[in-house]
């Protein structure tokens, strides 16, 4: 299980030790679940110095009236204090970025929320559009793309909503998003508007042939499935179901970020592991190392999905990204930090202000 986690503590105090070094700060709270992770920056990317996630299920019972739950608040606004206490023991933090998606975008009752938060944990959330919730998960996903392929299809399975993103690589290998679309729910608004323990083949037929329409409309706009059937599209997939996938692909005991991030999945192989998912039955899924009780039924609504996406598009292979929101935060705080202290300081001579206001009258 990995619903909670903290790194080795040899680990964390050899990493507090070096007090030059700057720490960066990312929260991803989403429907389902709240990850925060601390980095250091590298000459090229960044280095993990303490990860914490856990299940809160903020958005249970969302979809009944648009409004966060007090259990579900209360819930959360604690993990965030523990969030809050582990970031106290890399202070100080020189960069940070706390984002909350779908629920919270959805919550009718989302100033109350934002207030208990800010009072509890000292936490200022930023509520992000699915836009930029898209954006973030691509970015964080460019260390697995195959610069040999200049497009990549990027899909992020949440608890509220989906992300599919369409992005180029530009000739100077920066990342372009050439489109996206937003499917209105998520493993948790899925398996609550399905509560069967069990989710019946109508159930989740209706999920398919839903994502199916959508993704044919996305498809006329962008013309994806001719280019991803002359291998002209590289397919990422990043969430829970997604590395659940991997595990149960691998045999793993338990779960192994590092054995799944970057893994390669043949289209065959994927259709093998949703079966024996299917086949194991609810009983089954919770009994299983990497699945657990608190993953059993929003692991079939994902792989539903995934499924959609498979049967819409000739999609051969993909890529399982054990990464996204986070880490998408952390490359534009390093990125845009190191940008700043690399701007030359303007320096003007004597009498700037008649200077510039003489070249202004010209």
């Amino acid at each position: 299980m990995h619903q909670f986690m903290r790194q080795d503590k040899k680990h964390n105090t050899k990493s507090k030790q070096n007090t030059d070094t700057p720490h960066y700060a990312a929260i991803d709270l989403g429907t389902n679940s709240c990850r925060l992770v601390i980095a250091t920056p590298t000459p090229t990317s960044f280095h993990v110095v303490e990860t914490f996630s856990k299940i809160t299920r903020l958005g249970e019972g969302i979809i009944k009236d648009n409004r966060l739950s007090k259990v579900a608040m209360r819930r959360t606004a604690n993990t965030l204090k523990i969030c809050k206490s582990v970031m106290s023991e890399y202070a100080p933090i020189v960069c940070s970025r706390f984002v909350a998606t779908a629920a919270c975008r959805r919550a009718k009752n989302i100033d109350e929320f934002l207030s208990l938060v800010q009072k509890e944990a000292g936490i200022n959330l930023e509520i992000i559009s699915a836009k930029e919730e898209a954006r973030l998960a691509v970015v964080g996903c460019v260390p697995l793309l195959n610069r040999n392929i200049k497009r990549a299809l990027i899909f992020d399975i949440g608890g509220g909503s989906t992300e599919i993103s369409l992005a180029r690589v530009t000739e100077n290998g920066k990342i372009f998003i050439a489109g996206y679309v937003s499917l209105p729910y998520g493993v948790v608004t899925i398996s609550e508007a399905f509560p069967k323990q069990e989710m019946t083949n109508l159930a989740y037929n209706t999920i398919m042939e839903r994502t199916h329409d959508i993704l044919a409309e996305f498809d006329e706009k962008h013309h994806i499935f001719e280019a991803i059937q002359n291998q002209e599209i590289q397919v990422i997939g990043t969430s829970g179901t997604v590395t659940v996938l991997g595990a149960v692909h691998l045999g793993l005991a338990r779960y192994n970020r590092s054995a799944v991030d970057g893994l390669s999945i043949s289209k065959t192989d994927l259709e093998s592991v949703i079966n024996k998912i299917k086949t194991m039955g609810d009983v089954g899924r919770r009994k299983h190392r990497c699945i657990g009780p608190l993953k059993a039924d929003l692991t079939i609504s994902g792989c539903a999905i995934i499924e959609a996406l498979m049967t819409t598009f000739p999609i051969s292979e993909v890529t399982i990204a054990d990464r996204g929101i986070r880490e998408g935060i952390l490359l534009d705080l390093i990125h845009s930090n190191k940008y700043q202290d690399k701007r030359p300081k303007r320096r003007f001579k004597k009498y700037p202000y008649f200077k510039r206001k003489r070249n202004a009258q010209k």
